[in-house]
């Protein structure tokens, strides 16, 4: 017997895990490559030699005691320094070490937030299309979702005026993540300086703070010269989640780390509570071999110019068959528009080529469909006869 708590996620299982597991299907009927997997963001180049080194040496010449032992729950003090440094030598910041928290990758980093932040019946605001896991994980704390409707007509940026008849006084966090899974868009500093200015008032209104979530997974995967803002330098009650999943090619090593604004409200007290959520979510802390390794590159990243080139090619490719979808900008996704009503129709298309892509319902803004192109580029350049007879289908 299962909880009843579980049963809607049952029903609503990740639409992403199953095009994944489909993929896995098909390939054992047409062989791997014959089918064209644009499902899940799973990082398709190796981790750099600096983090492979890395891991060497921690294995090979540490003392295997602090490699494989405990360590606070927040994290090793010299990873958590790194951390800080590095964000503070980037961005011009004033973080310490106490500032940071480790975590198992950027997904615990939220939750680990949403604990210590929610009660039963408060809220957050999502900006669609988004992960749809945010809303899933603030249900494990009894917070809703409420989902401010897509921006089309702005490229996917947020809508600060949406945003603001979307809040109330059970408002207490507010999540961006920069840039977009799935829309590859980053967003604009006027946008952001807009956002900021409207959680300012509503703070003064309702006399608590409420929090941005910046979820930053993709920050270092940037095709275009467009700045990153570093959202704490615009609004003080602001938290970082992190994860070295993309930057690194490590999504199985699960490492990321919180970061909260030295200026944020309370922010001792926050830290305080949000490293006993961290070890009462039952991580207890971040892998420490992983902790170890990373904070000996910080700078390391993978080859950004391989996804800038199967950013590329894919969009040619889908766009050259008929398809309108949006130059990515960051992140690794290709968010294309549906020729049909409902997208599921076009996906459903699409497998009939042995292509795999993911509903934009799954993003909760149907009428799209995300393409992941951080795959070989082979596949990509192999895919486009498929791409021109889909495009046939629709198009003519």
């Amino acid at each position: 017997m299962i909880a009843k708590s579980m049963e809607p996620f049952l029903a609503g299982s990740s639409v992403i895990r199953a095009m994944f597991e489909e993929g896995k299907k098909m390939a054992k009927v047409y062989g791997a490559e014959n089918v064209y997997d644009f499902s899940v963001g799973n990082p398709g180049l190796h981790p750099p030699k600096e983090y492979r080194d890395a891991i060497n040496y921690v294995n090979n010449e540490m003392d295997p005691h602090i490699v494989h032992g405990y360590m606070p729950n927040a994290g090793f003090e010299s990873t958590r320094t790194a951390v800080a440094e590095n964000l503070n030598k980037r961005f011009g910041a004033n973080f310490t070490f106490e500032n940071i928290i480790m975590t198992v990758g950027a997904g615990s980093s939220i939750n680990v937030i949403m604990k210590t932040i929610f009660d039963p019946g408060d809220k957050q605001i999502v900006f669609a299309p988004y992960f749809v896991e945010y809303a899933n994980w603030a249900g494990n704390y009894h917070a809703e979702t409420v989902v401010v409707p897509p921006n089309e007509a702005n490229g996917f940026e947020p809508d600060p005026e949406a945003l603001k008849k979307a809040l109330d006084p059970k408002v207490k966090a507010v999540i961006i993540n920069n840039p977009n899974n799935p829309t590859g868009a980053i967003y604009s500093r006027e946008t952001l300086e807009q956002i900021a200015a409207v959680l300012k008032d509503a703070e003064k209104e309702y006399g608590h703070p409420i929090y941005i979530i910046t979820d930053e997974p993709y920050r270092e995967l940037v095709y275009v010269d467009k700045e990153i803002v570093f959202i704490p330098d615009l609004y003080d009650n602001t938290i970082i989640a992190y994860s070295w999943s993309k930057s690194l090619s490590i999504p199985g090593d699960r490492l990321g780390y919180l970061a909260v604004s030295p200026k944020s409200d309370n922010v001792e007290e926050f830290m305080a509570a949000a490293t006993v959520a961290n070890r009462i979510s039952g991580d207890t802390n971040a892998p420490s071999m992983v902790q170890l390794a990373v904070e000996r590159c910080m700078d390391a990243q993978v080859d950004v110019p391989y996804y800038k080139k199967n950013a590329e090619d894919l969009y040619k490719i889908v766009t050259d068959a008929g398809f309108t979808a949006i130059v990515p900008q960051g992140a690794f996704y290709l968010w294309v528009k549906s020729p049909v009503a409902d997208e599921k129709e076009l996906v459903a298309a699409a497998k009939e080529e042995r292509i795999l892509m993911v509903p934009g319902s799954a993003f909760a803004c149907p009428g799209y469909i995300r393409l992941s192109f951080c795959i070989a580029n082979e596949t990509i350049r192999r895919s486009a006869e498929s791409f021109a007879k889909l495009g046939k289908k629709f198009f003519g």
